[in-house]
């Protein structure tokens, strides 16, 4: 079987690189790093993984030719929330439906379905629910993870799911990058917006109860 190639916006990122290493012990899927240094692409091919050169920024159609999935992870770090967290992914969610890639899946935060809850994050939020409702609305296939607080602790591999929760909560970034990777099946989480939290469920089980 071939694998699907999957190119993973914000590779270099700390998730992002999470994301990759996953993908690459994938039987399923090839990741394709998309970075925006050239010696990021050298870091990343001189570990067998394939790259690509792209800046959100700029012109994104060729990022997406030969691949059939897509990973929104990447983030400004509140740098440039309009150009990268929301004007950048609504250019890949453009240049995936035009290539015909089968499913995108987006990397999202709690509270971008309510922005106002919080002063601080209020920016990034609305950036972050333009991004999904843009994608939501473009008619290819999507999920949209929302995780609680990203902490570096280390994966547990188990998570909470609910549409939306009632509080608010931490997860690991790794048990969020398996996340991302177990929903690029088409058919798990079909079209779906939900919330993740640390959690006592198998991952591979909470995304398809």
């Amino acid at each position: 079987m071939n694998k699907e190639n999957v190119l993973v916006a914000g590779a270099n990122g700390t998730t992002g690189r999470i994301i990759i290493d996953l993908l690459k012990e994938s039987k399923t899927y090839n990741p394709v790093a998309m970075v925006r240094k050239k010696e990021q692409k050298e870091d990343f091919e001189k570990n067998n993984v394939s790259a690509i050169l792209a800046d959100l920024e700029e012109d994104l159609s060729h990022t997406t030719k030969n691949v059939q999935k897509v990973i929104f992870a990447a983030g400004s770090k509140g740098k440039n929330i309009i150009g990268v967290d929301q004007e950048g992914a609504k250019k890949l969610t453009d240049a995936a439906k035009n290539s015909g890639a089968s499913k995108f899946v987006m990397l999202s935060s709690m509270g971008a379905d309510n922005p106002s809850v919080s002063d601080d994050l209020k920016d990034y939020l609305e950036a972050k629910q333009n991004a999904d409702e843009y994608l939501k609305s473009s008619g290819i296939d999507y999920s949209i993870v929302r995780p609680g607080s990203l902490n570096d602790d280390e994966g547990s591999g188990k998570i909470k799911l609910e549409k939306k929760f009632d509080e608010f909560g931490e997860i690991s970034r790794a048990d969020v990058a398996k996340t991302l990777i177990e929903v690029l099946d088409d058919k798990v989480r079909h079209n779906e917006v939900f919330e993740i939290l640390s959690g006592d469920t198998e991952i591979e089980k909470a995304v398809r109860s």
